[in-house]
């Protein structure tokens, strides 16, 4: 019986299931060749003995350090947070660590990033940012694994994880139409966003599908309020019968609907209203509560996460993977207030 006053070692666990500290370690770590009745026995006695690993020994036995390096471009964390705590979730099960460092689009201080990173032998690399753009690479040590989340890599034998941003349109689109709503406007960021671009070519597509377009070009501006306001009232000046309107971010729906109200404008009886993001204090602070496309940002880190880990562990993917968005319906679209 070991003394509860000390610290347990491998070696207690390798007396009390008859082995050597070596199989102990085997075991524990999941490698080598043991039997099934052998690993089971050791799992057992290391739960009775409360043995818990020294992460440090355990990263020196292994030469990993279960630490991942988070470099992101995204100042205001709106879109890193959500990455980094879907990552998280995939990385915690693992017992790794991330080091989240903002690079403020600056190379000089990514750099500096990833050189201190690297000489606390990060296991890798999660790269993201506050666009859907593509950047370059990320200047590593060879053999160093890196995963780009939400802003993709310009190299295409690198592996990225991105939100369908085409079909974040195409469902704002199918929805209005399910409404019955037919005068349909865009509003959106600016035009040198991807994912402004490819929005706006979703919501088209949709609605060529049904045999309608929308009522004037796509309105692109800036991601925020104001935006939103000006854009909105810019709208029914030119086109006072439009009843939807599909908004690039949850910030400038509610400028548009700031607009709506002002000029006498119902939503959603008069005008239908969906933003994007679901970023919920403020979709749920608007009035009425934004339905709004959710970009599955949580989903994106913890699919970076796995493709990480896949990497570490040899197994390399390449190529662009995009996660599907769904929809959020709220007040804006409340079908009581379908035409």
């Amino acid at each position: 019986m070991t003394d509860p006053q000390r610290r347990t070692t491998i070696r207690d666990v390798a007396a009390r299931a008859g082995v050597s500290p070596g199989t102990v370690s085997k075991a524990l770590n999941g490698t080598g060749q043991i039997s099934a009745g052998t690993r089971q026995r050791i799992l057992a006695a290391a739960a009775e003995t409360g043995f818990k690993p020294n992460e440090l020994a355990r990263s020196v036995f292994e030469r990993r350090s279960y630490t991942v390096g988070m470099i992101t471009t995204d100042s205001f964390e709106r879109f890193s947070v959500p990455v980094m705590l879907g990552a998280e979730d995939a990385l915690g099960a693992g017992r790794i660590s991330v080091f989240l460092c903002d690079s403020r689009d600056d190379p000089i201080r990514e750099k500096h990033y990833i050189d201190v990173l690297q000489g606390r032998r990060v296991d890798g690399f999660i790269v993201t940012g506050r666009s859907s753009n593509v950047r370059q690479p990320l200047t590593v040590e060879p053999g160093t694994p890196v995963v780009y989340a939400l802003t993709p890599s310009a190299d295409p034998t690198d592996c990225s994880i991105v939100v369908d941003d085409a079909a974040a349109g195409r469902i704002a689109g199918e929805h209005f139409l399910r409404m019955g709503r037919s005068r349909i406007a865009h509003v959106t960021g600016p035009e040198h966003f991807d994912a402004a671009r490819e929005r706006a070519s979703g919501l088209q597509d949709a609605l060529a599908a049904a045999g309608t377009s929308l009522i004037a070009p796509t309105f692109y501006g800036g991601w925020g309020e104001e935006w939103g306001r000006q854009a909105g009232q810019m709208l029914l000046r030119a086109h006072p019968d439009v009843d939807a309107i599909y908004c690039g971010s949850d910030l400038v729906a509610r400028g548009v609907g700031d607009s709506m109200r002002e000029l006498g404008r119902h939503v959603p009886r008069d005008v239908a209203l969906i933003g994007t993001d679901n970023w919920e204090i403020v979709a749920t602070g608007a009035r009425p509560p934004l339905t709004t496309v959710d970009t599955g940002l949580s989903e994106v880190g913890r699919i970076a996460a796995e493709r990480l880990l896949d990497a570490i562990a040899g197994r390399q993917h390449a190529g662009i993977e995009r996660v599907a968005p769904h929809l959020v319906i709220r007040g804006s679209t409340d079908s009581t207030g379908a035409a």
